[in-house]
């Protein structure tokens, strides 16, 4: 048995090591960014959403410096586009997805089972064509009209705070797929909630000022109407409904912030 300062340094690395595969875990599952091979992944599911803000925020920070540096020799509004487009590769559309397959779904759906089935559908479908359109061409126009010096900010923070949106849902809600419920990250703690939290809201601690607050409340509102929703129409969430989520919420950060400075 092992005691003393010994025993805390073998628990601090064990607790490390613990972490670290979660994060990749998260990493893994919400990007295409390379982990290593050697991490076994399938194993450390347990805990793994309190990190999909941390990987919301590495996202972030790809796209902002693929913005500054494209905006560095390029018209700014093509600096935007290719900033979203990094964004987009980085996560294979994965959240993207999500959106277009709700939309499909409680556009096309009737009830409950319908709405899942079209949700579980590969193609897309007007409704999803359509709303994906709407909303990728929205957030371009927000962040083209989003102040150069705020830039960088405004896209790093909502992809972290849309990520804790997309968790929110996670702790609050039931999972409605029976085949999806042994994944041990649709169940979370409330220290995986807060956990989260510290990584979402982190980024805001860059501009505390109050056009970050009346974003942050734009988020706050989306979500709980995205919620109440689900809700309605399913009992719970799906893995899409997440995904419809964290877009939603990150655009809404985008123009929350944008309208303060126009109210400004």
């Amino acid at each position: 048995m092992i005691h003393g300062r010994s025993g805390k340094r073998v628990y601090c690395r064990e607790y490390m090591k613990t972490e670290w595969i979660r994060f990749l875990a998260a990493t893994a599952f919400l990007t295409r960014l390379p982990v290593p091979e050697a991490c076994p992944l399938s194993k450390q599911l347990e805990g793994v959403a309190r990190y999909f803000p941390l990987v919301g925020l590495v996202v972030g920070v790809i796209g902002a410096l693929t913005t500054w540096v494209a905006g560095l020799i390029l018209p700014f509004s093509l600096a935007v586009l290719l900033g979203m487009m990094a964004t987009i590769l980085v996560t294979g559309a994965f959240h993207e997805d999500g959106f277009s397959d709700a939309c499909d779904g409680f556009g096309g759906g009737w009830d409950r089972e319908q709405i899942l089935t079209i949700m579980k559908d590969s193609r897309i479908g007007s409704y999803g064509a359509i709303g994906i359109t709407l909303l990728l061409l929205t957030k371009w126009n927000a962040l083209r009209d989003v102040s150069e010096g705020a830039l960088l900010f405004v896209i790093i923070a909502a992809h972290a705070v849309s990520r804790f949106a997309a968790v929110v849902l996670v702790f609050a809600m039931d999972y409605v797929r029976e085949e999806g419920k042994s994944k041990a990250f649709v169940t979370m703690s409330a220290g995986d909630l807060v956990m989260a939290g510290v990584f979402g809201l982190m980024p805001c601690l860059l501009w505390p000022r109050l056009e970050t607050a009346l974003a942050l409340l734009w988020v706050m509102v989306v979500t709980f109407l995205s919620a109440r929703y689900f809700l309605r129409r399913l009992g719970g969430y799906t893995g899409d409904c997440l995904g419809a989520t964290q877009q939603m919420t990150e655009l809404a950060f985008y123009v929350g912030f944008l309208a303060q400075w126009n109210f400004g």
